[in-house]
C-alpha cells in the first residue's frame, strides 16, 4: 500500500539515534530552468526566493545575439523513487504536477507540455504501465488500485523485474500483501521559447518545495555533535560556531539534554543555471525565509545578510552555482 506521507508530521520532544531511520521524511530535490547549452543566451538576472511555502524565481534572460533564437525551455521535476517502506515529502500527492509548478513569460501564463516516464532497474517501463491502464504517478490510491486489478501473470512478471513489490502490512483487519509500485517517475515540464535578437524577455515561475524532516536531531545525541550526519551536515550546510551554540544553549535547557529541536530540509538544484551562455548568472540573488523568528538556519553563502526577521539574502555578480544549495532549518518542538 502506497501511503501519502509529509502531509503532516508530529513531531516527539525528543528521539533516540536508532529513531531516524523509521521518522525521518526525505526532501526531494528541485530546481530551476534548463535548455541545451547555449552561447546565445544568457541569464542576465536570477531572483531566487525560498520558504517552506514557496520557491518563487524570477529570470531576466538576454539574447546576445542579431538573430531570434527558438529554443525548448523545461524544468524537470525531481525523481520520485517509489517506495512503500519508504517517507517521500509529496506537496500534493494527487496528481502529476505535485510541486504544483506554474510559469510566466513577460507575465503571462503558459501552459507547459508534461513528458513522464517511468524506470525501473534502468529500463523505461513507461509503455508497458499506459497500456495496462496502470497511472505513472505512484503515490496516492489510483496506481495502487490499478496493480490489484492486474493478472497474476503480469504481477509475477513486473515483480521479478522490479517494477512492482509487495508491501506487507496489518491494517488492523488482518495481514496484508499487495502489490505496490516500485519503478521512479521521472517528469519534465517544457515549452518552446523565442528570444527576440538583441533582447530581454522576463520568465518566472513557481513551485511549492518538497519540505523533508527527521524527529530530533540526526547529528546531535549524547549531549555533543557526533556522527557521519555531523560530518555530512557541517560540509552540506556550512553549520558556523554561531550556529552550534544555539544548539547546545537548547540541550542545556533541556531536562533530558536531547534539544527540543528538530529538523527540515529544503534542496534547490542551482547548479543547472550554469547551462546558459557563459555559464554564469550575471545578477544573483539568493533570499531565504526561516519561517518563524525562534527557527534556527544554516545554508552555504557568500556575502549573506540578514535583512528581516527571519529572512536572508545573499547577492552576487557574474555568479558560477558550482553546487546546489541545502537549506537546514531547525525548528522547536511544539512551536506556536
Amino acid at each position: 500500500m502506497i501511503r501519502s506521507f509529509a502531509i503532516a508530521m508530529v513531531f516527539l520532544a525528543s528521539a533516540s539515534a536508532s529513531a531516524f531511520a523509521n521518522d525521518t521524511t526525505a526532501e526531494l530535490g528541485a530546481g530551476g530552468l534548463i535548455l541545451s547549452r547555449s552561447d546565445a543566451i544568457v541569464m542576465a538576472k536570477e531572483d531566487l526566493f525560498i520558504s517552506e511555502q514557496q520557491v518563487r524565481v524570477d529570470y531576466v534572460f538576454r539574447n546576445s545575439t542579431e538573430e531570434d533564437v527558438e529554443t525548448l525551455v523545461a524544468f524537470p521535476m525531481p525523481d520520485i523513487e517509489a517506495n512503500p517502506y519508504l517517507n517521500v515529502s509529496i506537496p500534493d500527492g494527487t496528481g502529476d504536477n505535485f510541486l504544483g509548478f506554474k510559469v510566466s513569460v513577460e507575465g503571462q501564463p503558459v501552459q507547459p507540455r508534461l513528458e513522464q516516464r517511468a524506470i525501473a532497474v534502468g529500463i523505461d517501463v513507461t509503455d508497458e504501465l499506459r497500456s495496462n491502464g496502470v497511472p505513472l504517478f505512484p503515490y496516492g490510491e489510483a496506481a495502487p488500485q490499478a496493480l490489484s486489478g492486474l493478472p497474476d501473470d503480469i504481477v509475477a512478471d513486473w515483480r521479478d523485474r522490479g517494477i512492482i513489490i509487495f508491501d506487507e502490512y496489518d491494517d488492523g483487519s488482518g495481514w496484508k500483501r499487495v502489490p505496490s509500485p516500485f519503478w521512479t517517475l521521472r517528469s519534465t515540464y517544457w515549452w518552446p521559447m523565442v528570444f527576440p535578437a538583441g533582447a530581454e524577455i522576463r520568465v518566472s515561475h513557481s513551485y511549492t518545495p518538497s519540505v523533508g524532516a527527521t524527529v530530533g536531531l540526526s547529528f546531535f545525541y549524547g549531549g555533543k555533535f557526533q556522527g557521519d550526519a555531523y560530518r555530512d551536515h557541517k560540509s552540506r550546510y556550512c553549520m558556523d560556531e554561531g550556529f552550534e551554540a544555539a544548539i547546545l544553549k537548547a540541550s542545556r535547557g533541556a531536562p533530558d539534554g536531547f534539544p527540543p529541536l528538530f529538523e527540515t530540509w529544503i534542496s534547490y538544484i542551482l547548479k543547472t543555471g550554469g547551462n546558459w551562455g557563459g555559464g554564469t548568472i550575471g545578477d544573483f540573488t539568493l533570499t531565504i525565509d526561516k519561517g518563524d523568528p525562534k527557527n534556527l538556519i544554516s545554508f552555504c553563502g557568500s556575502g549573506v545578510k540578514k535583512i528581516g526577521p527571519t529572512t536572508f539574502q545573499m547577492q552576487a555578480t557574474d555568479f558560477y552555482p558550482e553546487k546546489n544549495l541545502d537549506v537546514l532549518i531547525l525548528k522547536r518542538v511544539n512551536q506556536n
